[in-house]
């Protein structure tokens, strides 16, 4: 009997095929997605030095007020910490179908919880408010895509809430179309689809054929080519792209693939456990790694 399954708790997902608009111009300025204070964040981030992250991402909240990224880039701080601190990110964890796929019981730090939502809640505020003037405000879509892609892990891995985090992965999904149509090189874009295309297509046949119902598919090779494009091109979330491209390879059993993504991250956040630890248990067990 297949087991019922649930979205796991990534930073944001969606679930369709990518269908790339032409860009739309807008006649309003918009703010470039770049940002130093963001990029020195992340970095901290995937150290895993998240209270140092939220420092800079406070700094580029304080001189860009107005700005929806810093309180998105703070959520995904909260969620990456509560997702290593449960050990999602590992790969006892994303061999294990039981716990992968399945509905085992997580119990979310209180505090990092209520500091997750404010934040969520803050940047969809400040997100919907710029795109009431102008819809194509690429600061703003990213944040609801990201934060409404968070907001939907949070609910289906942790909470248990499957069918409540339906909804906000069909709005993730819209932003990040809308996204990429007005800037094409936001890559980031591409994990959110990948995560979900690639889960959604490992769900057991007949967890996938009710979603299609509901107008959702999976494409676990699809998905693992949109992380392919995070994992290389893109900005704030490529690190995280490329763990997850590296667990996902894991189970394809595409080890030289895995081996790859493993030692760049260790190269490039040399202090991050998580990440030697898992190069280190490939490198002295693939074959485990297969099974």
């Amino acid at each position: 009997m297949a087991k019922q399954a649930s979205l796991r708790c990534w930073l944001p997902v969606t679930f369709v095929a990518l269908a790339v608009q032409a860009p739309v111009r807008s006649q309003q300025p918009r703010v470039s997605l770049s940002a130093p204070e963001l990029d020195a964040g992340f970095h901290l981030l995937y150290e895993l030095k998240p209270s140092d992250a939220r420092a800079e991402f406070a700094a580029w909240e304080a001189s860009h007020p107005e700005d929806p990224l810093a309180a998105a880039a703070e959520a995904a701080s909260y969620l990456f910490e509560e997702c290593y601190r449960q050990g999602v990110l590992t790969s006892e964890f994303f061999l294990d179908d039981d716990r992968f796929l399945g509905n085992v019981a997580l119990k979310p730090d209180v505090a990092l919880r209520e500091a997750f939502f404010a934040a969520v809640q803050r940047a969809q505020r400040l997100a919907r408010r710029r795109l009431e003037t102008d819809q194509d405000d690429a600061n703003a879509l990213f944040a609801m895509t990201l934060s409404l892609g968070m907001h939907a892990d949070y609910a289906s891995m942790i909470e248990k809430h499957q069918v409540e985090s339906l909804g906000m992965i069909r709005d993730a999904d819209t932003f990040a179309r809308k996204l990429l149509a007005v800037n094409p090189d936001a890559a980031d874009a591409y994990q959110t689809l990948g995560v979900a295309n690639y889960i959604i297509g490992s769900l057991p046949r007949l967890m996938r054929f009710f979603l299609r119902f509901k107008g959702i598919r999976g494409d676990k090779s699809g998905g693992m080519e949109q992380l392919k494009i995070a994992a290389t091109r893109g900005r704030y979330l490529r690190p995280f792209a490329k763990i997850v491209l590296a667990l996902a390879a894991l189970r394809e059993r595409q080890i030289a693939l895995a081996r790859i993504q493993l030692l760049e991250l260790v190269a490039e956040f040399p202090e991050n456990p998580l990440f030697i630890r898992e190069a280190a248990r490939l490198h002295s067990s693939p074959d485990a790694a297969r099974r």
